[in-house]
């Protein structure tokens, strides 16, 4: 007998999507089981008995794990197909593995800096969900400057424009020169262009963001563009947050 799974875990077991996006594959009616169409969550699978299909695709668990670090540059989008055929973080990766791998979590269009990428789905389900706080840093470039209310107001947490209020930030001022000011910011929440967002709410346009960590995982020198296979030991990280 195999083991028995929830068919969200299962889906992302396989690569197909992470553990939340399977259960909108699921609510969507796009997957059946056992020729089955299932829509509600909670249906149970066992592994290497019941036959699970995505839009009448057989899908199975993934033999080999991948576990990327991708330097990503501006003028990429963070998902495996892009509905106006912009470039996607996926076309920067070598083509034997390209159409295995998806983006954990994503870095806005006009960002650059670390982005995981991989297969497994329980991966990205540990590393992208809120309630494990990882801590993820940037190097904001500000246009013009900061007053010393801003940098309180974001290091006591902001109100942004949808109502949310952020957690308290780290921040440490870097450097301030021809017009522009370095900031690094260190936030665990992530929300559709937190970091661009708090600043817009303190009276500060970020001109250029960088991501250079995941909790200890960081960018270091790795060129952008280019990308590598994470360390056993960043994996393991990752993995036991």
């Amino acid at each position: 007998m195999g083991e028995i799974v929830r068919l969200q875990k299962y889906i992302a077991m396989c690569g197909a999507a992470s553990r939340r996006g399977a259960e909108e594959l699921i609510s969507d009616g796009r997957v059946t089981v056992n020729g089955k169409k299932i829509s509600e969550q909670g249906v149970k699978v066992e592994i290497g008995a019941d036959s699970v299909m995505l839009d009448g695709k057989l899908i199975k668990p993934s033999g080999k794990m991948y576990y990327i670090m991708l330097n990503k540059p501006t003028g990429y989008v963070s998902t495996v197909k892009d509905q106006f055929e912009r470039p996607t973080v996926v076309d920067l990766i070598d083509t034997e593995i390209k159409e295995r791998i998806f983006p954990v979590g994503r870095l806005d269009y006009d960002t650059e800096g670390l982005l995981l990428m991989t297969n497994d789905g329980d991966f990205t389900y540990k590393v992208t969900h809120p309630k494990h706080e990882i801590d993820k840093t940037y190097i904001a470039v500000l246009k013009g400057g900061i007053s010393i209310k801003g940098l309180a107001q974001l290091r006591s947490g902001v109100r942004l424009d949808d109502g949310f209020v952020t957690s308290p930030a780290e921040v440490e001022m870097l450097d301030a020169q021809n017009g522009h000011t370095t900031i690094k910011i260190t936030i665990h929440e992530g929300k559709n262009r937190q970091v661009r967002r708090m600043f817009e709410a303190v009276g500060s346009k970020v001109k250029e963001l960088q991501r250079i960590s995941i909790g200890t995982v960081e960018l270091g020198n790795l060129p952008l563009g280019r990308w590598r296979h994470l360390t056993s030991h960043e994996v393991s990280y990752l993995k036991n947050l």
